[in-house]
């Protein structure tokens, strides 16, 4: 019989249950200042609170669309936890939703992370938020609040896995894709810097099958780190070229962002119904398109893995992170606005009529094949 007069001795806490409850609160302290470097205009309040507070109407938008999404890194995250580099994850986490919002016109305006973990390790959650802040600054948005959920048995130790919740506005009046998308628009690219975040399970096979080490050299001339280093590159963040190319250059009709699926899934989604996509695969041939190292990563992929090209071209983006569908009389001021920018945009292609069986056909062979 329990005395309840009697002081409880040795009673469990919820850190015996591997729950510390200090340790994240030193963490929110500690992630402190890298959310504060994201502030922008609009931020109201601090971390802490129930809710991350956004004042929209501390913009000059005059009849604003909220635009959500959000996302994850997946398996990728994997390669974080066998190379012990833990900071580039974050900024995957926000491309993959910021790049999203941009394809349908939207500035990011803030983020907001979810990271679980079985027991959690400061120091690596702290290099996850870095990376996660770091992100923001390169898409203009603030990171205004998240959530730590410390779950025992839930995880293997060390590991952890993201996701990551972006909203942004965009003018009702500028929304992508436009309704005007017509036969005999052209396909613009914008370069990748290697899978970004989509096909790692597959990257993963490969290199378990294959019998090789992400903590080995890599095997690419323009990496001199590890094969982990090289296949943890970060996803670009297009969002600033292209809300300047937005609002500079008329005749951007519809963007895509080019992530699982390929061009195969990706392109289909912003097109009418009466339209396809004629892609020109010997662009990527050339060595003023595609980024060096992502040439190496997809040429270096099909070859030890022997995947088709069909394969490639439906799971990887082959070297292209965003597709452009742009008006053809203005398609020069388009790539020389994003030019000015830092970007190297080339022609991928051009629209037609949608009568065929596919709504993506390919000619020419690109030089990865």
């Amino acid at each position: 019989m329990i005395d309840k007069n009697k002081p409880e001795q040795n009673g469990l806490t919820y850190a015996d249950s591997g729950v510390d409850i200090e340790a994240g609160n030193a963490f929110v302290e500690a992630i402190k200042p890298h959310i504060k470097q994201t502030n922008r205009t609009g931020v109201t309040g601090s971390i802490g609170g129930f809710g991350g507070l956004f004042d929209i109407g501390a913009l000059d938008y005059k009849d604003p669309l909220l635009v959500a999404a959000n996302d994850g890194v997946g398996t990728k995250v994997k390669l974080a936890f066998e190379t012990g580099i833990h900071d580039s994850v974050g900024i995957d986490l926000v491309a993959m939703c910021v790049n999203d919002l941009i394809v349908q016109g939207a500035e990011p305006l803030f983020f907001l992370d979810y990271f679980a973990t079985g027991r959690l390790q400061a120091g690596i959650a702290e290099k996850v938020v870095e990376g996660i802040a770091k992100g923001c600054k390169l898409a203009g948005c603030a990171l205004i609040g998240g959530e730590t959920a410390e779950m025992p048995g839930m995880y293997e130790t060390g590991e952890y896995d993201l996701a990551g919740f972006a909203v942004g506005a965009v003018e009702r009046d500028a929304l992508l894709p436009a309704k005007n998308i017509a036969e005999g628009d052209l396909l613009v690219a914008l370069p990748s810097s290697g899978p970004h975040s989509n096909g790692y399970s597959l990257i993963r096979k490969l290199v378990q099958d294959q019998g090789f080490d992400f903590n080995a050299p890599s095997p690419f001339e323009h990496s001199s780190g590890t094969l982990g280093e090289a296949l943890l590159t970060p996803t670009r963040i297009y969002v600033r070229p292209l809300l300047r190319a937005i609002r500079e250059a008329d005749g951007i009709k519809a963007l895509a962002h080019i992530t699982g699926g390929g061009f195969t899934e990706n392109l289909p989604r912003v097109l009418p119904a009466n339209i396809g996509a004629l892609v020109d695969l010997s662009s990527l041939s050339s060595p003023d398109h595609l980024q060096p190292l992502a040439r190496e990563i997809f040429s270096w992929l099909q070859i030890q893995g022997k995947i088709s090209r069909d394969e490639m071209l439906r799971t990887f983006n082959c070297g292209v992170g965003m597709v452009l569908i742009v008006d053809p009389d203005h398609c020069d001021r388009i790539c020389d606005n994003l030019a000015d920018a830092g970007e190297k945009p080339f022609v991928l292609g051009h629209l037609e009529q949608g009568d065929h069986e596919a709504a993506v056909r390919y000619i020419g062979e690109p030089e990865w094949s």
